[in-house]
């Protein structure tokens, strides 16, 4: 019987270079499997590292079309940007590169940060493309963005390491390679997450910036409900009869994220739900009393986890699906 993985901090670190996520992970180790490692990565990441661990996370990084990594990156890091970028670097001409250098300069002085992609198996000419369309992004849209991609690459990373140790627990080497082969090969667009068997914290979650203040939205009310009316669907325009039931409330923190709004289950009741924010309150002299989003879970999404963030100012708010 393999006996549960252990790792070092400087491992964890080249994963993802926060200091934060590598003590933790550390401290929640051994796993019992890869995909437990996941599961505790990905709850670390968006629910504990604060916004300068995202940033000393994203600084570990070269730029993409660049082969040499920051100095502070550890060897490992640094080896494993290189072989992320393969297929980018084998597409290159000169001028693209070139094209790409600037945007990434473009995209430094907009942002503060480096671009932020999972390069694995992406050209050259894809990434350029998705450069071009997420500097259009508001920075506080691209933070959460780039946050998500941190995550992938830290997925395909932790697959890596766990293949590189002989005792894999509950899988084998093979096993783990395979994943991390299919993780590099099924690149999911923003918002689409890798599931995992268990889950480490509710399948609904939300997060309120201000983009006014440019930083979390505490002390919001949120409530969240589902539609239980059977007979019928809610329609835009028509009085709701009573169909909506409360599932959940809470409170924003103090980096704008919501208590636990529902039970932790692995697979959520597919169905429509609506989440309310109580922004009146939050600011009495803003434009709206409350803001609902309302969404639908359909069953082959049961296992997903559904992000919903609100980034909100004192005349406009907005959403997108997250992870």
């Amino acid at each position: 019987m393999a006996v549960p993985a252990s790792f070092e901090e400087k491992d964890f670190l080249s994963c993802c270079g926060s200091t934060t996520f590598a003590k933790h992970m550390v401290t929640a180790s051994p796993f019992s499997s890869l995909e437990h490692a996941i599961s505790v990565a990905r709850d670390v990441w968006f629910n504990t590292v604060d916004v300068n661990g995202w940033l000393q996370a994203f600084s570990a990084h070269p730029q993409i079309g660049q082969q040499h990594a920051p100095s502070h990156a550890s060897q490992t890091s640094a080896q494993w940007s290189k072989g992320e970028q393969s297929t980018a670097l084998a597409t290159a001409t000169g001028s693209s590169l070139q094209e790409l250098s600037e945007w990434n300069v473009r995209y430094w002085e907009k942002f503060g940060f480096v671009f932020l992609i999972c390069a694995s198996g992406r050209s050259t000419d894809e990434i350029l493309a998705e450069l071009k369309r997420r500097y259009t992004n508001r920075p506080i849209v691209e933070f959460e963005i780039a946050a998500e991609e941190q995550m992938k690459i830290t997925e395909l990373r932790l697959a890596k390491l766990f293949s590189s140790k002989e005792s894999i627990p509950s899988t084998t080497d093979k096993d783990s390679t395979m994943f991390a082969k299919k993780a590099e090969a099924s690149e999911s667009p923003v918002g689409k997450s890798i599931q995992a068997p268990a889950r480490t914290r509710p399948p609904i979650t939300t997060h309120v910036l201000d983009t006014s203040r440019g930083g979390p939205a505490a002390g919001i009310d949120v409530l969240l409900e589902v539609w239980r009316d059977a007979q019928s669907r809610p329609e835009f325009g028509a009085s709701d009869n009573g169909g909506w039931v409360f599932q959940g409330s809470s409170k924003t923190d103090s980096d704008g994220r919501s208590g636990q709004l529902m039970s932790i289950v692995d697979n959520v009741t597919p169905g429509i739900y609506r989440i309310s924010f109580n922004t009146g309150k939050y600011n009495p002299r803003g434009f709206f009393p409350y803001v609902s989003i309302v969404f639908e879970i359909q069953e082959s999404q049961k296992r997903e986890h559904f992000h919903v963030p609100l980034l909100l100012s004192p005349f406009s708010f907005s959403t997108y699906r997250g992870s």
